[in-house]
């Protein structure tokens, strides 16, 4: 872990007005009903978002343009654009900031690297496509699935920049289905056991060296250690894996984006280690996870120390493959405090979900899931369980690194409407060693599902309020 990245991270004020009080018990005695009346009631977790909110605020940027076609770059589809947006966003950059246009024309370009106050704008009618030759991504310092290393650059990426941005309504295509990169899935087992073992044994990042000759696949948009992010209004298809990864970055806003994808590890959304994040108005289409909230993995990511919180979910639609909204299983360096509200999950054109909230980890992860809430949720033809948290989540592999059970505790979910449930409605898998605690359901109705009993396991304090399943009062 290089140094100062906890003090990078730091939000003045962060814990002020936000701590959780739902679940709290009164330890004191109380002698009569005077003094019973004096104690305020707990509040509702949900009192948080309003502060939340309020301390994520978009960046906004001088209107200085910054055509890259002044630049010479070429939207026949055909030239190679690489050097005209580096000029462009270089040059937008030392005036101080502005905006980087990308105008009407199909541009390809490799990696682009973004500087602080630079808002990269893809005009109506504008598409960048990404270069299918993985020498066009160089060496950067990122993360592979949780685990930092150096490795091919994603198509979009910042490093310890701040004031930036990925405007619409333009088209980003990552070609992914026309490159290599689906391919390296089925070569990258041994690079993937390599980088766990270097992470295991305390090895530099920067000597976790991967890119060209290894096979593990760059994501389409990857932010860095960046504060005062906004990515709005664009459409994202084609990409080789995650699409929006902000890491180690604060005051985020993900707002009225289309991710389309297919593939494997193809996620929406893929907020890790990252604080004050507000996802909103969203519409993902993908073959993997629609938003799935990281903190890293297994002993790296229990070393750099860093939780995702303060998340706002709202308003977002999904008709993607497994979860809508998943927590982990990369989440070592703990998540809380996410709130996931209104929104719509269904069968699409391609793919039924899986799940509508999934949260998964192990024997390895260690670090903690709490306060994870859901409500005012419409969901139809989920194609396994309804909500899915499970402690047992795939512990295939050489099994590097301690084992280290992780904890998750404190989820609500209410208000949820889901018709069509293959499986069962609530599943809840904890271990023996320990036990998922705190599990609220209320005020939901569950039908067409397939199995009505709810399945706990190793769950203490799992309450049902106001729920059916099947016509039936759980």
């Amino acid at each position: 872990m290089e140094p100062n990245r906890r003090d990078f991270l730091k939000v003045a004020g962060a814990t002020a007005g936000v701590t959780m009080l739902s679940g709290s018990f009164l330890s004191t005695p109380v002698a009569s009903a005077e003094e019973h009346a004096k104690i305020p009631m707990a509040e509702s977790p949900w009192d948080q978002v309003p502060a939340i909110l309020a301390k994520i605020t978009p960046p906004t940027f001088p209107g200085t343009r910054f055509d890259i076609t002044a630049y010479g770059a070429k939207g026949d589809g055909k030239t190679k654009n690489t050097e005209a947006f580096r000029k462009a966003i270089e040059a937008c950059n030392k005036a101080g900031g502005g905006q980087v246009v990308v105008p009407k024309g199909s541009f390809l370009t490799g990696a682009i690297t973004l500087l602080s106050n630079v808002n990269l704008v893809v005009s109506e009618g504008a598409a960048i496509r990404f270069s299918t030759d993985p020498k066009d991504y160089p060496l950067v310092y990122t993360r592979w699935q949780g685990i930092e290393c150096m490795n091919f650059s994603s198509f979009i990426y910042a490093r310890k920049a701040e004031n930036i941005a990925i405007t619409g309504p333009g088209l980003i295509d990552g070609q992914g289905p026309s490159g290599p990169w689906f391919d390296y899935d089925k070569k990258r087992q041994p690079d993937w056991e390599q980088l766990q073992k270097q992470a295991v044994d305390n090895r530099p990042v920067t000597e976790r060296k991967f890119g060209m000759g290894h096979f593990l696949k760059p994501n389409m948009i990857t932010l860095y250690e960046c504060r005062n992010i906004l990515v709005e209004g664009v459409q994202l298809r084609n990409s080789a894996m995650w699409n929006v990864h902000p890491v180690l970055c604060s005051n985020v806003t993900i707002r009225d984006i289309f991710v389309h994808s297919r593939g494997g590890m193809v996620d929406g959304c893929d907020p890790e280690a990252s604080q004050y994040v507000h996802i909103t108005g969203c519409r993902f289409d993908c073959g993997d996870d629609g938003i799935a909230i990281k903190a890293g993995r297994d002993i790296d990511g229990r070393r750099v120390g860093v939780a995702s919180e303060n998340i706002v979910i709202e308003n977002c639609s999904f008709e993607g493959r497994w979860g809508a909204l998943t927590v982990g299983s990369e989440m070592s360096g703990g998540v809380r405090n996410v709130f996931f509200q209104d929104c719509t999950v269904k069968k699409g054109s391609s793919y039924k979900p899986f799940h509508v909230l999934y949260i998964k980890t192990n024997k390895r992860r260690g670090g903690t899931v709490e306060n994870i809430h859901a409500r005012r949720i419409k969901a139809t033809d989920v194609d396994r369980e309804a909500i899915m948290v499970t402690l047992n989540y795939s512990l295939t592999g050489p099994g590097y690194g301690p084992i280290v059970n992780p904890k998750v505790q404190n989820i609500t979910a209410d208000g949820f409407t889901v018709n069509g449930v293959k499986k069962t409605a609530v599943t809840l898998d904890g271990l023996a060693e320990s036990h998922i605690r705190n599990v609220a359901i209320s005020n939901s109705t569950f039908t067409g599902v397939t199995t009505a009993k709810p399945s706990i396991k190793n769950a203490d304090g799992t309450t049902f309020t106001n729920v059916t399943i099947n016509g039936k009062k759980v």
